[in-house]
Formats: C-alpha cells, sequence, structure tokens
C-alpha cells in the first residue's frame, strides 16, 4: 500500500517538477501562431478545446499497452513499479513532450519528416516505412483484441468475426472523416469509462480490503517462471506504461488542433503520465487480486489471458455494473487506439507525396492501401503480431529520441534530457532482438546480446559527440 502512495506521489510530482524543467529548456511560446490556425482545412488541422485533445491523446497513445503491457510486465517483479514510475517520469513523458513541440514547430509535420529533418533523408525514408509499418500492426492488433473481449461479453451468435467486421468498419469511418466528428465526439465517453475503471481500482487498492505483495524487500531479480531476464524483457514488455515510440506518430493529430503552446506540457507529458497512472494501478490490482508473483505464474499457466484477468478483476472488485463499465473502458482504449493509428497512418502517406487530404476522395486513395494491408496482417497469428509490435514499438522510440537529441543539441538546449533515454533505450532494443527468440529475433546467447546492445549505446553515443564536435554545437542553458 504504501508503495503505491509513494509511486503515485513520485508521478505526479514528476509532471509538476520535471515536467517544468522540460518545458523551460524547450522555452514555450504562447505567442506562436498554432498548425490548427495556420493551415486550418477543417479535417486535420483544426483548433480543438483543450480538454478534449488532452482526452484525444490520452486515449490515443492509451490502448492496451498499460493494462495488459503492466499486468506482463509485473510477471518480472517489483522492477516493474520502478520501471513504471521512472520510466514514464524522465522517459516516455519527456519522449512525448519533446517531440511533440518539435511537430508543432514544423507546422504539424509527421514523426517520419521531422526525424528525417535531424537524422537525414536515408533515416526519413526508414522512418516511412518503419512508421507504417507499427501503424498498421497497431491497427490490426487492436481490431482483434477487443473483438475478442466484446464476443467473450455478447451472445455466441455474436462471435469474434462479426465484432472484428464492425470495429474495422468504425475504423474506416474515424480515418477518413474530420478529427472533429467520430473521434471529436466519442472520445470523451470512452474516457469516463476508462477513468471509471482506474479510479474505482484505485479506490479498492487504497480503501478495500486487499493487501498489495509488492515484494521490494526481496530484490528486484525476476520472478518470471520462465527465467526472463529483467534487461531487456521487461522494458519491451512494459512498454505504453513507461516509454512507447508510437506515441510521437499520434503526436501529429493533436498538434494541429492545439489552440497555444503553452498548453503541450499538460496534453503532452499530462498525458503521458496519466497512462503511467493507469499501468501502476493494473500492475498494483494485477498483484493484489492474484496474490503474489508465484501465484501470477500459476495464474496465467492455467490457461488464463491477460483479458480474463482484466475480466477478473473488474467483476470482483467492482461489482457486475461497474465490472461492465470498467471492462468498456478497456475495450474502448484500444480502439481509440487503433482508429486514431490508422489516421496517423494515412496522415504519413499525405505528407510522404505531398497529396493535399481536403477532399474525401483523395483521403479514400491514400486509405484504400492501408485497409488492404490491415486485412493480410489480420490473417497472421494474434501472439505473432503482439511480439512484432512490441519490438517495433521500442525501434520507433530510440529513432525519435535521438532526432529529438540532435534537435536540442542544434538548437543550443540541454540535450541530455533525451540523450540518456536514447542510449538506453538503443541497449534495450538491440539486446531484445538479438536474444529474442526467432522469428522476431535471432536467439542469441543473452550475454552476446547483452553485450552488443550496451556496445550500440556507447557507439551511438559516440557517434552523437563526433557529429556535435564537427559541426562545434556548444551546449549553453
Amino acid at each position: 500500500m504504501t508503495t503505491l502512495i509513494i509511486s503515485l506521489a513520485i508521478l505526479i510530482g514528476g509532471y509538476f517538477i520535471y515536467g517544468l524543467i522540460v518545458e523551460k529548456i524547450l522555452g514555450i511560446d504562447p505567442k506562436r501562431t498554432m498548425p490548427a490556425y495556420a493551415k486550418t482545412d477543417g479535417i486535420d488541422f483544426m483548433p480543438m478545446p483543450t480538454w478534449k485533445v488532452f482526452l484525444i491523446q490520452f486515449l490515443n497513445i492509451a490502448g492496451l499497452g498499460p493494462i495488459f503491457g503492466a499486468i506482463m510486465g509485473v510477471m518480472f517483479g517489483p522492477a516493474a513499479f520502478l520501471w513504471i514510475v521512472f520510466g514514464t517520469i524522465f522517459a516516455g513523458a519527456v519522449h512525448d513532450f519533446t517531440s511533440a513541440l518539435i511537430i508543432i514547430r514544423s507546422g504539424g509535420a509527421s514523426l517520419p519528416e521531422i526525424v528525417g529533418n535531424e537524422l537525414g533523408n536515408k533515416v526519413k525514408q526508414v522512418m516511412r516505412g518503419f512508421s507504417l509499418l507499427l501503424l498498421v500492426l497497431v491497427g490490426t492488433v487492436f481490431i482483434v483484441s477487443p473483438a475478442e473481449l466484446i464476443a467473450g461479453m455478447t451472445p455466441e451468435y455474436l462471435d469474434k468475426s462479426f465484432w472484428v467486421a464492425i470495429i474495422f468498419v468504425y475504423y474506416v469511418l474515424a480515418t477518413l472523416l474530420p478529427i472533429d466528428k467520430l473521434i471529436g465526439n466519442l472520445y470523451p465517453v470512452f474516457g469516463l469509462s476508462l477513468l471509471f475503471m482506474a479510479c474505482g481500482l484505485l479506490f479498492v487498492l487504497l480503501f478495500g480490503d486487499v493487501t498489495i505483495p509488492d515484494g521490494l524487500s526481496e530484490g528486484l531479480y525476476s520472478r518470471q517462471s520462465s527465467g526472463s531476464p529483467i534487461f531487456p524483457m521487461m522494458f519491451v514488455s512494459i512498454a505504453c506504461g513507461a516509454i512507447s515510440g508510437f506515441h510521437a506518430t499520434q503526436s501529429p493529430m493533436m498538434a494541429r488542433c492545439l489552440k497555444n503552446e503553452k498548453l503541450a506540457r499538460p496534453v503532452f507529458y499530462g498525458a503521458m503520465v496519466a497512462e503511467g497512472i493507469v499501468a501502476l494501478i493494473w500492475a498494483a490490482a494485477t498483484i493484489a487480486f492474484t496474490g503474489g508473483y508465484e501465484e501470477l505464474a500459476a495464474y496465467m499457466a492455467d490457461g488464463n489471458s491477460p483479458g480474463i484477468l482484466v475480466k477478473d478483476i473488474s467483476m470482483t472488485w467492482l461489482g457486475t455494473a461497474g465490472g461492465i463499465l470498467a471492462i468498456v473502458g478497456v475495450i474502448a482504449a484500444p480502439i481509440s487506439t487503433g482508429d486514431t493509428a490508422l489516421r496517423s497512418a494515412r496522415l504519413i502517406v499525405a505528407d510522404a507525396i505531398g497529396f493535399d487530404q481536403k477532399k474525401l476522395w483523395r483521403r479514400i486513395i491514400i486509405s484504400i492501401g492501408i485497409f488492404a494491408a490491415v486485412i493480410m496482417f489480420m490473417m497472421i497469428d494474434f501472439s505473432v503480431l503482439w511480439r512484432y509490435f512490441a519490438w517495433c514499438n521500442q525501434t520507433l522510440a530510440v529513432f525519435t529520441l535521438w532526432a529529438v537529441t540532435v534537435w536540442l543539441a542544434r538548437h543550443r538546449k540541454a540535450y541530455f534530457i533525451t540523450l540518456l533515454p536514447a542510449m538506453f533505450m538503443t541497449a534495450v532494443s538491440i539486446s531484445y532482438l538479438l536474444s529474442a527468440p526467432q522469428p522476431e529475433g535471432l536467439g542469441l546467447p543473452m550475454p552476446v546480446a547483452l553485450g552488443t546492445g550496451c556496445m550500440a549505446g556507447l557507439v551511438t553515443l559516440a557517434i552523437f559527440f563526433y557529429w556535435r564536435s564537427k559541426r562545434s554545437v556548444s551546449f549553453t542553458e
């Protein structure tokens, strides 16, 4: 209980203290003309109320990540709680806030465009392909997973295939219609469901007759029954609850709707902190509900999935009515991420070829290939999709963090705020790629993978400082 309260306090304090430090380093200009006004088109660029922008950003980045990711991540032990808290404050929120600000100052450009501006045209082309792959994977994963959850709550004739078709049709509409129609009107409802779920579980954890066996006094060793090490596996399992490259692909949508640059910290840094709180609550609820790390491992080994655990926790602790609302929130989260993932894919393609999106037929032309790719990916086993998504997600964060670091250095700002997370995530991603079992990884021995991953982090650091010295970029506060 004490650990949960302290963790919540640190997360909230991180927003007000470290978030403000990052804001001062970036140099917010409240008088800057925002893309929402400079490029208003009634489709993607338009000013929206800040509370809507925040909720849309929060739901965009949430999905199943801070819920399922926290459940799978806490199986590694109490180290998960530390990563959620400090990863959110010093890595994830900084990643989201800094990349979003650069997007704003680039006129609402898509992520590959800003990364390419900093790391070169060849990297831009790679980022375009990599981002599109990730977004299509997200759209596919977040069709299949909520369809399974809804099918389990509805009559048998309304099976998974039926709900896949319904969600897919919704995704088509959300991708093509103006941002203020479906997305702008439905997200507040989705947000209330998700917030009810989080607040309800937190109330039970704080005031209910439950014990949270965090296990910190026993050490930070891995509790995984399979023997999987904390590094790098846990840092890939807990992505959206700490740091996720996917978030930066979503930022252009809200950067195009924000009314003032001074609102960037509440929306982008704040949404990531809110997601970290959701992940923390689910990690604590998971370990409290099952009774401990060994009990959690036994529960999952008994044929249960994270989705079943979500349902069991919600129904048991919140009652039938509250449980249904909580599950609706869990269903709404991935759906609200999947639709904007495909919308972001449309924006990336349109930006890449300079194809105006004001006319509906133009948006349809861009989207046909994206929808076709989603249909093709749905034929692949879900577990395989999720593993590729996890690795692609963190690798995208690496590219983004290095691009932001270069931008900060070029503008004579304190680049250490992204340099350290960039090095760490480079080591995580390379180590995971080398050690993960085939086909998503190379299956190399863990010592080799860890050594190579750490070396990759040092090499990229050396390359950065070589670039900095060649261009005489000096640091000034």
